[in-house]
Order: C-alpha cells, then sequence, then structure tokens
C-alpha cells in the first residue's frame, strides 16, 4: 500500500521550507504527498506554490482580516481535523512554529496519526520572544515522533526536555529552497527582473534590505525601528529596499514616519525569486525575521536581527548575525559600523554558515520513507 503523507502549511515561510520537502518526497516510489494548505497568508503563500510549480490538494482558505490568534486556533483545528478524517493520511507533516503547525499537530495528535516536525528543537527560552511562535514550537515537540532539526544546536534543545529519540539532524530546508530558485533565477533573470529599475536607481550605494513584522515590535518597537531607517538614509551613500509586511501595524507607522524619501524604495511584499534577487542586491540585512537569519548569510551577508532574543543561535555563534533590539541608536550604529569598516563587513559576510548544504529535503524524504524513528 502507497504511504499518504499530508504536509500541512499555511504562511509563506512554511511553503518555502517545506516545497523542497513535497520535490523530495514525490521521488520515492510508495510514498504519496499530498497538500492541505489553510491559507493562513493567502497571497504570500500562492506566491510561492506558483513559483515552486505546486498546487494545494486540500485548500481550507482560513485568512480572516483581523481574527485574533484564539479564533484562528480553533478554526485551525476544526478545519485541519475534518481534512484529516478525509485524506486519512499515514503521517502529517508540518513546519516550524505557526499555529498551522501547532494546531496540525494537535489534530493530528487527537486521531493518532504520527507527526513528523521540519525544524524542530529552535528555542529562544522566552515564552513572548517570539510570540506567539515560541510556544507553538514547544507545543509540537512532544506531540511529534520525527523530529528533523536544522542544527547540532537544535538537537541539543530537544535532548535537555527529554526528546532523544526520532531526532535527525538535516539541516534547514530553506537552504534547498534559496538553492532550488537561485538556479532558477539564474537560467531565466526575467523571474526577478521586477527589481531592474530599483537596481539601476540605487546603483552605487550600499543597499540595507529591510524586512519587520514581528508581533512583539508592534507599537514602540515599529516606531524606533522607523526612525532608525530615517536615520540610515539620512546618508547618500546608503539606500534602503523595504518590502513592506501587509500587517497594518507596520504600514501605518512606516508611513507616518517615513513619508517620501528618495533613499528608501518602500515596495509591495516581494515573492520568493525577488526576494532573494534582493538578498543578492543588498550590502546588510535588517530584519525581525527568522527565515531571513538563514537565507542572507548563504549568500554572504551580514544580518543584523531587529530582537532581543532569537531561537536560532547558530548564527550569531557563528558570527553571521547580530541581535541589535529595537533600539534607534544602536540599530543606526551598527548598521554604520558595517558600512565605514570593511574588517567588520568582512568578518560577517565570510563567516560559515551553520544552517545546512542544501540536501536537507533529500535526508527528510528518506527518513520517513524508511520509517524510521
Amino acid at each position: 500500500m502507497p504511504m499518504k503523507i499530508l504536509l500541512i502549511f499555511g504562511t509563506r515561510p512554511e511553503a518555502i521550507k517545506l516545497f523542497p520537502v513535497v520535490r523530495a518526497l514525490a521521488k520515492i516510489p510508495g510514498v504519496v504527498p499530498r497538500i492541505c494548505v489553510t491559507a493562513q497568508h493567502r497571497g504570500l503563500l500562492d506566491q510561492v506554490m506558483a513559483i515552486a510549480g505546486l498546487a494545494p490538494d486540500i485548500d481550507l482558505n482560513l485568512m480572516e482580516p483581523g481574527q485574533t490568534l484564539d479564533r484562528l486556533t480553533a478554526r485551525l483545528l476544526t478545519g485541519l481535523g475534518e481534512a484529516m478524517d478525509r485524506e486519512q493520511p499515514d503521517r502529517v507533516i508540518v513546519q516550524g512554529d505557526t499555529a498551522t503547525a501547532m494546531a496540525g499537530a494537535l489534530a493530528a495528535y487527537y486521531r493518532k496519526i504520527p507527526v513528523a516536525h521540519v525544524e524542530a528543537g529552535l528555542r529562544s527560552g522566552d515564552i513572548y520572544q517570539p510570540w506567539p511562535e515560541e510556544v507553538n514550537r514547544r507545543i509540537v515537540a512532544p506531540i511529534a515522533d520525527l523530529h528533523f532539526a536544522p542544527t547540532e544546536i537544535a538537537a541539543e534543545a530537544l535532548a535537555r526536555e527529554n526528546i532523544r529519540t526520532g531526532v535527525h539532524v538535516t539541516g534547514n530546508t530553506v537552504i534547498d529552497a534559496l538553492h532550488w530558485t537561485s538556479a532558477r533565477i539564474a537560467d531565466d533573470p526575467a523571474l526577478a527582473g521586477g527589481l531592474d529599475d530599483i537596481a539601476a536607481r540605487f546603483a552605487g550605494k550600499k543597499i540595507v534590505l529591510v524586512t519587520t513584522h514581528r508581533r512583539e515590535n508592534f507599537g514602540g518597537g515599529m516606531e524606533n525601528i522607523a526612525h532608525a531607517i530615517a536615520d540610515i538614509t539620512a546618508r547618500e551613500d546608503v539606500a534602503v529596499l523595504f518590502p513592506m509586511h501587509p500587517n497594518p501595524n507596520v504600514g501605518a507607522v512606516m508611513n507616518t514616519i517615513l513619508g517620501e524619501r528618495p533613499n528608501i524604495a518602500r515596495i509591495e511584499p516581494l515573492d520568493y525569486p525577488h526576494f532573494i534577487r534582493a538578498l543578492g542586491l543588498c550590502h546588510i540585512a535588517l530584519s525581525d525575521s527568522g527565515g531571513v537569519q538563514e537565507e542572507a548569510p548563504a549568500l554572504g551577508k551580514p544580518v543584523l536581527v531587529m530582537r532581543d532574543t532569537t531561537e536560532r543561535p547558530e548564527g550569531v555563534a557563528a558570527g553571521t548575525a547580530r541581535l541589535v533590539g529595537t533600539d534607534r541608536d544602536r540599530i543606526v550604529s551598527e548598521v554604520f559600523t558595517l558600512i565605514n569598516d570593511n574588517a567588520a563587513y568582512s568578518a560577517m559576510a565570510r563567516a560559515h554558515n551553520p544552517f545546512g548544504d542544501g540536501h536537507a529535503a533529500m535526508r527528510i524524504a528518506g527518513v520517513i520513507a524508511d520509517g524510521a524513528g
């Protein structure tokens, strides 16, 4: 009998990190991957699916503007449970730390369906940093019987929680996705041609790529970030490329504080090929994202992380990333240090990327196909 694997995801980062796994599983005889999307991020999710050449087998379409976390979680739990009852999968795969991942694991547990967790073991040690992702991950961990840890540090975090069986260190699938997408862009530059005008406009400037969307930074933290961006772009030799997250808690603050400035390109969210090109164009990544901490070092770009803690300490330990928080002066100082000091920049840009070699998905698929635990 074929092994039916139900992969559940609903956000853009989940789609990026799971599409290599879908493709790897599809190559294995006797394994039937099925995709269930919750559409927690509708538009951003669809962009990744289109680029990867995938279509969902089940689309719950649960995105609802302004819904609370408890309402979202309730809708996810019941919707995913009903999908599992129809599909009757042999195994469920969830990724990362979203509400979709947490609810997917819990719905599978209620049906005694084995759960595999991709990107397992990341911990910040603070249940409110990142919020609510830190707790989402911790809920998945005791439910899963397969834990695909991206690094040894992540595996050690699981061991401290007495999770020692079924743990496999695989690397992070985001590196697989980055390599695959970069090859696509090399073959067809038009896939990321939408940034041609910005590349020409900012030619000769040091580009700082900014992404920010973390809930814990809403309010005063976001205002500090906006003022720091304004200070950074006061320099004529610096430009900021800022794909704006659609959350109004980001846009309203940025619109009020930044207004229109010649050295800032505030643009719509980028699809994945354009984002990879943006990383290639930039000199520094300034971000509160988790994924950027993994992607930018793979392209030799230093990451300044606008958070006080990170569940990805490997980057900080390796020297590819640095925590700068949301203090306005600290952000500006750290950016200018990397722009002014070539030695400081080189030390971060040349540091070893600890997040994998681009073959994580095949390792994961092999373990699942073998039924290893």
